[in-house]
Parts: structure tokens; sequence; C-alpha cells
């Protein structure tokens, strides 16, 4: 027998090469033919020598059939007779068989004495007589049986059970083909392997099974070494009420190999593989571990191992249990339709668990709670029958480059002050929200990306307080991020966008702080503050949503700062039903409508804003509305630089300027303070107020504005082709009046010039010096227009008046004095 340190003893037949060309020459064929040849007989009658009869006339396949009756040894010997032998004696198929008949595996299984590497298959090199070599030796488990003297089996040593065979071994790694007798059905014994042997199921002959009522059915003690168990069917039975029972166990310090063994549990307490302790390592690879009534796969007590392209699935509880600093690695195994989660790692468990397909179980794909810390890579999680993740209970963990998606609720969920990383996943198509953090829940979200969840992609509540950082949250069916119930969180440089709802929604006494982000094209508002919202938003961009950039609401007070607001399709700011907040230092600009809109009871504070080419207004300040607005630039509007509309706030320290209507307008009963404003330089005049207006004016300053409408008026225009001038609707303060003659309706007015001139002789009502839009010059109104050539409702088109459409702007005639004793000036 070979020492433990030594090489593996191998027969020598299987040393020799092919016979030396110096021995065995060949001849030319009339040198063979000459040799041969004799005439000698008595009879006359040709004979041919042996040698010439077998090399030359009998057939190919007849020596292969006779061959195919030697075993090893023989077939060794015979190849050193001749050339012809040495080929004969070697051929593939020849050895298959006989590989086949003696071992009853399909294939060898090499392992290398005092390697670590896992049990694998032969090298596809190798040749089926260097595989018979590999195997020659092997112990049999089997029935007893005479086998015919000579055969390959006749001097193999065989064994009724496993573990004499096992008790035999002295050779370390010794080989033991375990066989399924005929009168046998299967093994009732517990199997302890506490020395390094290869056991190895003649799956050749149909499936080995293995089974056991005992604590345990194969137990591996560290003096196993890296034993190897490959190709069986090992079954755990119910070892009694109470009782753990384990079909694999493995010991402390024990590091064996499980390979293509399907492997179940029947009892209610325990495990089909269960690996404990310090330094205990299996490597279990391509193994079906299903349908137990327990947990699939237990490693606790600082055990690590290998497990790969296994596939777990149908197990009653877990498919896989990590406790206790165990630290086992999951590689390219399937863990599905378990009966509770997939992966429970708990109690400071670890793990590294990368590449496995992991889906359809009934709880979460993955659960970890009480300080467990696995990693977890390039795993696909899906399908859960509740949630993909599920991180509570001071939860830790590392999620890296998943795909996690299509999960019936969360794709991930972390609560109860839990604290896990998720960088570079994949979370989408939840048939809820994406990633849900509530309960103190923390953590780390860094460069995801989370679209198309059937909820919010994120949802922040409930104290919640996590980092979400440099992601993509997009096109989900309801909005981007959801912060609740007093929910916190940093969330920075993330790109949000395309969501059906809002990108961000604030709500509930949450106040998160925004910085550094895009927000933008979504189908409805970018940031959403309602119902007492709060928190920060700072240096973000925030544009192309279809309604406002931002809405402010109900008690909601944030603080907005340093943000870039634009191209909204229906405003930039918008504040109203008693909304507060700080707005300052913001670009606000190329919104449609107003760029601002305060209204309805809101009270914010604008300073120190950039507020300019607004499609209509740049601030718009109605329906009792206040706040105090200081120190900001509002330019460039296509409308009025601020309206105030039936609204009392204070504006302080603003330049208002560059506008292509009025720098500011009160009007509808406003009032407000206004102190130390610049207006200047706006085309339709600077301060203009209505009447019945009361607004307190102090050391404001207007210059160089323009008189547009002033000019029209003594130009004698009608004012209608001022209001429509600037591309936009455009309604110029100036004294209005009703022609009750002509009247539609009680709301048309005509302008001061149609009054004059298309309306002398009819009954006129003097209404107020306000904005007002001129029906007359519309052509709503029963009398055709004369300044703008639009006629009546009923009429044909008269040709327009010349003093109106002059294109060098020169006076075309002075409308008349208003000298009619039917108007009234109210």
């Amino acid at each position: 027998m070979a020492m433990a340190d030594s090489p593996r003893a191998v027969p020598c037949c299987f040393l020799f090469k092919r016979p030396r060309r110096d021995l065995f020459q060949e001849t030319s064929p009339e040198k063979k033919m000459k040799m041969d040849y004799s005439s000698d007989d008595v009879d006359g009658r040709l004979h041919f020598s042996s040698s010439l009869y077998i090399n030359s006339i009998l057939p190919h396949e007849i020596l292969l059939h006779i061959f195919s009756y030697l075993n090893e040894q023989d077939l060794c010997t015979a190849s050193l007779v001749c050339k012809k032998f040495y080929g004969l004696a070697n051929d593939s198929k020849l050895w298959q068989d006989l590989f086949t008949s003696t071992f009853g595996v399909k294939q060898a299984y090499f392992h290398p004495k005092g390697s670590f590497q896992p049990v694998n298959p032969v090298p596809l090199s190798l040749t089926w007589k260097e595989q018979f070599s590999v195997m020659h030796g092997a112990f049999h488990v089997r029935d007893a049986v005479d086998h015919p003297a000579g055969t390959s089996l006749a001097n193999s040593r065989v064994f009724p059970t496993i573990e004499e065979a096992i008790e035999a071994a002295e050779v370390p790694y010794q080989y033991i083909v375990v066989h399924k007798s005929k009168s046998e059905s299967g093994h009732d014994c517990a199997i302890t392997v506490d020395r390094p042997v290869v056991i190895i199921g003649a799956d050749g002959e149909g499936e080995i099974v293995l089974e056991c009522k005992w604590e345990h059915l194969i137990k591996f003690e560290k003096e196993a070494k890296d034993s190897a168990l490959i190709n069986f069917v090992l079954r755990g039975d119910n070892a009694g009420p109470g009782q753990n029972n384990y079909t694999v166990k493995c010991e402390p310090k024990a590091s064996p190999i499980i390979e293509n063994c399907t492997i179940t549990n029947e009892s209610f307490n325990g495990a089909a593989v269960y690996v404990h302790g310090a330094r205990a390592r299996p490597r279990v690879r391509k193994c079906e571990i299903a349908n137990s009534k327990c947990v699939g796969v237990f490693v606790e007590d600082g055990a690590e191992g290998l497990f790969e392209g296994c596939n777990i699935h149908e197990n009653k509880l877990a498919g896989v249990w990590i406790k206790s600093n165990a630290n086992p690695r999951f590689f390219r195994n399937k863990v599905h339709h378990g009966r509770d989660c997939g992966f429970f790692v708990f109690d400071s468990g670890k793990g590294r668990i990368e590449s496995n397909d992991i889906h359809s179980n009934r709880i979460a794909g993955v659960e970890i709670k009480n300080k467990a810390d696995p990693v977890f890579h390039k795993n696909t999680i899906h399908h859960g029958k509740t949630g993909g993740v599920y991180i509570h209970e001071k939860g830790y963990g590392q999620f890296i480059q998943n795909k996690i998606h299509s999960n019936t609720y969360a794709g991930v969920w972390v609560t109860g002050e839990s604290d896990p990383t998720l960088k570079e996943n994949e979370i989408c198509d939840g048939q809820q929200g994406g990633v849900y953090f509530f309960g103190g829940g923390r953590g780390l979200l860094e460069g995801n990306n989370i679209y198309g969840n059937a909820l919010a992609g994120i949802q922040i509540r409930s104290e919640s307080n996590p980092i979400i950082r440099n992601n993509q949250i997009h096109h989900g069916q309801h909005g981007g991020i959801y912060v609740h119930d007093s929910g916190k969180g940093l969330i920075e440089n993330n790109e949000i966008h395309g969501n059906a709802l809002a990108g961000i929604w604030i709500t509930t006494g949450s106040a998160p702080t925004l910085r550094f982000n895009k927000i933008h094209s979504g189908k409805q508002v970018g940031i959403y503050f309602y119902d007492n919202g709060g928190g920060v938003v700072e240096d973000c961009h925030i544009f192309n949503h279809a309604y406002s950039g931002i809405q402010i609401r109900s008690g909601s007070n944030p603080l907005i700062r340093r943000n870039s607001i634009y191209a909204g399709r229906n405003g930039g700011l918008l504040i109203y039903s008693g909304g507060l907040g700080i707005i300052e230092d913001n670009v606000i600009h190329s919104n449609a409508l107003a760029n601002v809109w305060i209204k309805t009871d809101s009270n914010p504070l604008l300073k120190r804003n950039k507020i300019y080419s607004g499609k209509e207004g740049g601030v718009c300040i109605f329906n009792r509305g206040r706040g105090i607005l200081e120190e900001n630039e509002i330019f460039l509007s296509t409308l009025t630089g601020v309206l105030v509309n039936g609204s009392n706030p204070i504006l302080k320290h603003n330049k208002i300027f560059n506008g292509q209507s009025a720098g500011l307008e009160i009007t509808n009963g406003g009032g407000g303070i206004y102190e130390e404003n610049e207006v200047y330089d706006n085309k339709a005049g600077g301060i203009c107020v209505a009447t019945g207006c009361t607004p307190k004016m102090n050391s404001n300053e207007e210059y160089d504005n323009g008189s547009i409408l002033e000019d029209a008026l003594n130009r004698g225009c009608c004012l209608f082709s001022v209001s429509t001038s600037a591309g936009a609707h455009c309604y110029p303060m100036h004294h209005f009046y009703r022609c009750l003659t002509c009247k539609v309706s009680e709301g048309d007015t005509v302008c001061e010039n149609c009054a004059k001139r298309c309306h002398k002789g009819h009954e006129l009502e003097y209404i107020r010096f306000d904005k007002f839009y001129c029906d007359c010059g519309s052509g709503a109104l029963k009398c055709d227009c004369v300044l703008t050539g639009n006629r009546a409702l009923t009429s044909p088109r008269v040709v327009p008046c010349p003093v109106c459409t002059n294109e060098n702007g020169t006076s075309g005639g002075q409308a008349g004095e208003l000298n009619s004793p039917t108007v009234q000036h109210n």
C-alpha cells in the first residue's frame, strides 16, 4: 500500500508505453511472406504462420471481441506483444466498457490526494484507460458475488456496507464504489466518515438510495478532511418528536465534497444539509436539495463552505439558513418555490451569495435580521410571493449588481433600524414599490436603476433615514420617491424622471434633504410638498414637468435654495392652500404660464431669486395670496413682472425690469406693502394700480419704462391690438367702458378708443381703471370694430381702420372726445 505522502499506487501495466521500434522492426511484405510461408506439409497444402494469420487475415472486429473478455492486467500485457495488439488493447470503447462494468459509474472522478480542490470529473483529455487507472483499486460495496478468476472484479475487495468499507480504508482517499445490489433496497444505517475517502454511487446501475431515521444519515468528522460523496439519493427520516435530524452533517474542521446528490429530509426539526463550527468547509456541487419538511441548507457557528450549481427548492422552511457568524459561499444555485423564504440570514450570519437565481418563494426571496451582514452579488431575485428582499430588526447586508424584479410587494423592504447597502442593482417591475423604508430603516442606495414599479420607486416613512445617492429612478407607474409620516433621508445626485405622478412627494411631517438631483420630465409635478411636508431642496435641476416644477401646499414649509427650476409646462413654482416655505437664491425661468404662483392664503418668503423669461408672467399672487418677496430679480417676463390680484404681499428691494408688459400690476382689490423696489425698462409701464386697490407704497423707483399703452391710445388704436401684440393674452391696465347698446353679456367691455369711435352715440357706462380685454376689438359685440376691422358676429368683414393698421406706427387720425351725456363714471 502507498503511504499518505507518496503518489497513488498504480499497477505497473498502466505505465507501459508503446513497444520500442528497435525490438519490433517492421519488415517489407515480400520478406514477411517469405518468413511466414511454408510448403513442408506432406499433404502439399499451403500453411501460414500464426503471426501472419493474426496480423493479416483475422478481422479486426474479431480480435476486439476476444480482447473484450480480458481484464485490465491482461489487456496491458497484450499491448506489449506487437504494434497491432498495442492499438487494439488501447481501444477507447474497449476500456469504456471495462470501466463501466467494473465500477458501475459513468465516468471517473479524480481526487488528488492532499488537495483541497473540489472533486471534479477527470479532464476530457484523459482516455478511458487513464480513467480506469484513476479508479483502480477501489473498494466495492455490494452483494457478495463470486466473480470468475481473471476478471477485473475477481481481486477487488467487496464489502456489504459502507461503514465496513470506510473502516477498512487504510490509504488516504480510498475509492469506495457503492452498487445497488439486487437484494437491497437501500441502506438503513447512520454513516460516520472519520477518514479521507471517496464514496461514489454507481450511477450507471440506477439510483443508489441511502436513508436513515437516526440523528444523521451521513456525518463527516474533522478527520474526514476533504472526503467526497458522489452520486447518491440521500433521505433523512423523522428521528422522533423533538429530535433534530440532519441528512448530511458536517462537523467543525471537516471539508467534504458532496456532488451530484439528491438530498431531502422528512424531519420537522433539522435540515437536509447541516454545517456547523469553525473551519467546517464543505463543497456541495450540482446537488438537488428539495422537498424537505424543514430547512434545505443550514450553516451556523462560524462554518464556511461552498454551494455551487445546486437546485434548492420546495423546502417547507427557508431554502437556506445562515446564522451565528457562518460565512458560506453560494454560487450559481437555483433557490426557488420555498414555502418560506429563499435565504434567511440572521443572528450575525454572513456569507457571499453570488450569481444565484432566487425566485417564487412564498415569503421573501431573501430575509436578513439581527445584525446579519451577508453579501449578495449578481443574483436574480424575482417573483417572490411577498417581496424580493426583507431586511428587519437591525439587519445589514450588501446587495451589489443584483436584478430584483417582478415581486408581489416591494422589491426591497428595510425596517426596524436596519442599515443595508444596495449598489448598482436593477430594481424594477414590482407589483407594488421598488424600495420601501419604514420603522426607522436606514441604509445606502447608490447607483441603482429603479424603474417600472407599480407604486413609488422608493418609499420612506416613519422616521426612516436612508441615503439615496446616484440612482436612476424613472418611469414608475406612481411617483419616483414618496416621503411621508415623518420620513427623512439624504437624497442626492439622483436622476428622477418619467414617473406617472410626482417625481418626489414629501408629506405629513417629513423632512428629507434633497441636493444635486436632476428631477425632470414627469407626467405631473417635479416635487410635491403637502400636509406639513418640509425638508431642504438645494442645488437641484427641476425641469420639463407636465405640471409645475415644485408645488407647496397645506402647511408645508420647506427650504428651497440654489435650484434651477425651468421648462415647466404649467408653471415653475406653485404655492397654494396655506403653503409656506423659504425660497432663496434659485433660478426660476422659462416656464409656461407664470414662473411663480402664490395663492389661497399661502405665505412664503422669496429672497434673492432670479425669476425670468416666464412665458406669461414672472410672479403671480392672487386669491388671497401673501408672502414676502425680497431682493429678487424679476425680468424678461412675457406679461406682467409681478401681478397682485386680490392679495396682500410684501415686496422689498426687488428689481423688476425688461418685461413685455407692465412691471408691477395691482388689481381686484389688491393691497400689500411695496418698499424700495426698482421697476424699470418694462414696455407697458412701471407700477400700475387698479381702481379700488389700496397698496402702501414707500420709496419705490420707476424709470425708463415704455408707454405702448399711451402710444396706442394717442394713435387712436384699439387696445385689443396691444393685448395680442406680444403673442400672449396681455390685458393692459387702462380705463374701460361697457356699451349697454352693443353688449352680448354683462362682462363685455370696450377700450377708451373704441368707446370714442366704434360706439359713438351709444349708451356707455364707465367701469374702472383695471386690466381688461377689449371685446369690441375682438369682434365679440353686436357692432363692428372700425379700428381693428373685426366685425360683429353676424356682419361681413369691413375694411379695418388705417389708424390701427399703419405699419409705420404713425397716427392715421385721432379718436374723438368722449362727450356723451350717457357716460357714467363709477
